[in-house]
C-alpha cells in the first residue's frame, strides 16, 4: 500500500513544548484543513482576550479553565476535565486557568499566527 500524501503518525511528547506567555507550554500538529495543540497552564495563567477566523473546539483533559466569551468577557462557561467547549470563528474569548490544566485545542483551519510565530497576544506578559 503506498503512503498517502499528508499522512502523519506522531506522538506528543517527540514535539518540542513552546514556552509561551506565564507558564503555558504548547505543542502544535497541523494538517492541510486543521490544527490540533496540546496546551498546558498552571493555576493563574491567562490567554489575553482575542478572536480568530477559525473555529475552535477545547477539550480539557485534566483540569479547570475559566472562559470569558465575548466582546466585554461577558459570558462566563467553567470548562473542566472531560468537557468541551466549541468557539465559533470570530467570537472574542480568553481563559484563565483556576488549577492546572491540560488542554487539547483544534482549529480549522490551522492557525496560521501560530505556525508563523505572530501570535503576540499569547507571547508576552502583561
Amino acid at each position: 500500500m503506498s503512503e498517502k500524501p499528508g499522512l502523519q503518525h506522531r506522538c506528543w511528547s517527540d514535539i518540542p513544548e513552546e514556552a509561551m506567555k506565564g507558564t503555558i507550554t504548547r505543542r502544535l500538529i497541523s494538517a492541510e484543513h486543521m490544527m490540533i495543540a496540546q496546551i498546558v497552564l498552571k493555576k493563574g495563567d491567562d490567554v489575553p482576550r482575542h478572536s480568530h477566523h477559525n473555529e475552535q473546539i477545547t477539550y480539557v483533559l485534566t483540569g479547570k479553565l475559566r472562559m470569558l466569551l465575548g466582546e466585554h468577557g461577558e459570558r462566563e462557561i467553567i470548562v473542566g476535565a472531560g468537557e468541551v467547549l466549541v468557539i465559533p470563528p470570530n467570537l472574542p474569548h480568553a481563559a484563565v486557568a483556576l488549577e492546572d490544566t491540560l488542554d487539547v485545542d483544534v482549529f480549522s483551519p490551522p492557525r496560521q499566527d501560530w505556525l508563523n510565530r505572530t501570535d503576540d497576544y499569547l507571547r508576552k506578559d502583561s
